[in-house]
């Protein structure tokens, strides 16, 4: 246990290359004017609204064509309530490089028939002046779907004009002919979105440019990378190969992933890989274009997580504030001042944050409390220490950490920067567990491995709860952690 964090792992180098690095050019204004910085995700929450406002003006119309004569309130607010859910689970608020009404057409006709059938069966509850027969249910729904469809379409052009006028600066990550075309290509259509700053992991020299464009700047290893992300707001990374199959690729993605980037593989030819996302691929310009993600895609389900937690460890926080309360005076009279530890730890994405416990042992030094693995027989600890540590108690302020959204209930436990950095050299699957939140207990902890017992196992288990993901995972482990609270071990 540390109060100061070890010294952050040192970013792996990309292939070395002996040659002079050039400097990334800053996005260039157009007409002369300068041009506002770009808010970082502004443009990605804008479009889900303007798709989610296209359908609920697209569903109000066909509303009033069928029903010229008020409905119940509620009824209508359900209504709405259920095309949004229906839409989000289906996936119609992603926005991808190269959106289609056409390709959307078939979802959106099928939820519609659904939602207005739903429709339907609650109206008829409220009376039988509200029902409505099959062959108006049919046109409600055939209407839904093509004013969705036009509404659809304005978004999509707006949103590819918009990119057009203002592409967000991209890095490549390959090298060869593919990485060269990709260039090219994202260069002569700014309407995806981005524009090319630079590449990386590419044999020596500057790139040479394409016909209708600049010649890209070289970036030589992770941390001019990190430095481009940065002093350029660089909103979007392009693989070219697999990160897994090329040198410190791993590496590179952790660095995008830290900054907010969106990450594409893109490709002429299907690849499968660790970071490849399962939804239906989109495309750039007849290119296969995979959003990369090493998280499980389901953001609803992520919000319910984080809702859940929070609510969870607010209510905990309240019914255990007298037992809390108990443990900081039991501390304070045995161990002198200073409650609470507070310690560096390795979040989600590798993000590092501070986490609290209730004091066990005061460390000599910030050496050793950074780089010590189990203090559990230290002969310096109190008769209150050991017993916190047996019953997890000191664990308690760590409910806080839940609330303030740097960990989760449920998730891989964080680990310090410097065993972090040692774990990840050991074991190849260990730097995986921080693709979620981390968390006061998991799956590895349910099974026993906590304290000193192998890194692998714990590994093995973390990334088996990411793969599987579920709410009611969560929800069996948090009730396994329940049951075992009593049962006297710690860490």
């Amino acid at each position: 246990m540390t109060t100061e964090s070890a010294p952050a792992p040192r970013a792996a180098q990309a292939t070395a290359v002996q040659r002079a690095v050039y400097a990334i050019r800053p996005p260039r204004s157009g007409g002369g004017r300068s041009a506002a910085p770009a808010v970082p995700g502004r443009r990605h929450r804008a479009a889900p609204a303007a798709l989610m406002a296209a359908d609920c003006l697209a569903l109000g119309l066909a509303t009033a064509l069928l029903a010229p004569w008020p409905w119940p309130p509620a009824v209508v607010l359900l209504q709405a309530a259920v095309q949004l859910l229906l839409n989000s689970w289906r996936g119609l608020f992603r926005t991808g490089l190269s959106p289609s009404v056409l390709t959307e057409l078939p979802a959106l006709s099928g939820l519609a028939l659904v939602q207005w059938y739903a429709t339907a069966e609650v109206l008829a509850a409220c009376g039988s002046r509200y029902a409505v027969g099959w062959a108006a249910l049919a046109f409600a729904a055939a209407a839904q779907t093509l004013l969705c469809c036009a509404g659809r379409a304005v978004v999509h052009r707006a949103r590819s004009r918009a990119a057009a006028r203002r592409p967000r600066s991209t890095l490549i990550v390959g090298s060869g002919p593919l990485a060269d075309r990709v260039s090219a290509v994202l260069q002569e259509h700014p309407r995806f979105g981005m524009r090319p700053v630079g590449r990386v992991g590419t044999a020596a020299g500057e790139i040479p440019a394409p016909a209708s464009g600049t010649a890209l700047p070289v970036l030589a290893s992770v941390q001019e990378a990190g430095r481009a992300v940065i002093q350029n707001s660089v909103r979007h990374a392009v693989f070219t190969v697999p990160p897994e199959s090329v040198p410190d690729g791993e590496e590179l993605f952790a660095l995008f992933a830290r900054q907010g980037c969106q990450v594409w593989l893109i490709t002429d030819q299907g690849t499968a890989g660790r970071f490849r996302s399962t939804a239906r691929p989109d495309h750039l310009w007849g290119f296969a274009a995979h959003p990369l993600h090493t998280r499980p895609h389901r953001p609803v389900a992520q919000r319910v997580k984080r809702v859940m937690d929070a609510a969870l460890a607010a209510v905990a926080l309240v019914l255990a504030s007298p037992v809390m309360a108990a443990c900081a005076i039991a501390v304070h009279l045995c161990d002198g001042p200073g409650v609470i530890f507070r310690q560096e730890r390795v979040g989600r994405d590798g993000r590092p944050f501070v986490l609290l416990k209730f004091r066990t042992l005061r460390p000599a030094d910030a050496q050793e409390s950074a780089t010590r693995w189990n203090v559990s027989t230290d002969t310096r600890m109190s008769r209150v220490g050991r017993t916190l540590r047996r019953t997890s108690l000191d664990e308690l302020p760590q409910l806080w950490n839940v609330v303030r959204g740097d960990m989760s209930l449920v998730g891989p436990r964080p680990e310090r920067p410097y065993f972090v950095q040692q774990f990840s050299l050991a074991h190849p699957g260990y730097r995986n567990r921080h693709r979620m939140p981390v968390g006061i207990t998991g799956l590895a902890q349910v099974h026993g491995l906590r304290g000193d017992t192998s890194i692998e196992d714990r590994a093995r288990f973390d990334n088996r709860y990411i793969d599987t993901w579920s709410l009611w995972q969560d929800v069996c482990v948090l009730a396994r952690t329940a049951g075992s609270v009593f049962r006297l071990g710690g860490s």
